[in-house]
This record gives structure tokens, sequence and C-alpha cells, in this order.
């Protein structure tokens, strides 16, 4: 199961929002609320690490199309 990252919604411009994971499994529905206070609450889309053995990645080299590869 995956930790997503969320923050709050701030009421007004003058409050910054705080940020905070919460593990849950991929098919339930995002948190609209914090689970301990209630404030509403988003979910962060953050990057994500992909491996791949298609074409441009290579034992940690980086490929061009034209089918040179060197170390990234």
């Amino acid at each position: 199961m995956p930790t997503y990252v969320y923050e709050t919604i701030p009421r007004d411009e003058s409050q910054e929002p705080e940020s905070f994971e919460h593990f849950q499994s991929i098919h339930e529905e995002p948190l609209a609320h914090h689970p301990e206070t209630g404030v509403p609450v988003r979910r962060v889309i953050t990057g994500g690490h992909i491996i791949s053995k298609k074409r441009g990645f290579s034992s940690g080299k980086c490929c061009q199309s034209s089918g040179g590869c060197q170390s990234c």
C-alpha cells in the first residue's frame, strides 16, 4: 500500500497549508478531511520513480534514440 502526501486547505491566504503523509490502499478514495482534526485536505501529486527497460534507460545509462548511450 502506498503512502500519499496531503496538505490542509487554508481558510484564508494568511495561513500556510500543513503537509502530512497518510498510508492507504490505492483503491480507497482520497481523504477529504484530516483524519485527526477534520480540517479539509487535498492530495498532493508528487513525482514518482519509474524504472523502465525500454528505450531511454539501460543499466544506469541514458540512451539516445540514435543508439548512443552515456552515463546519466
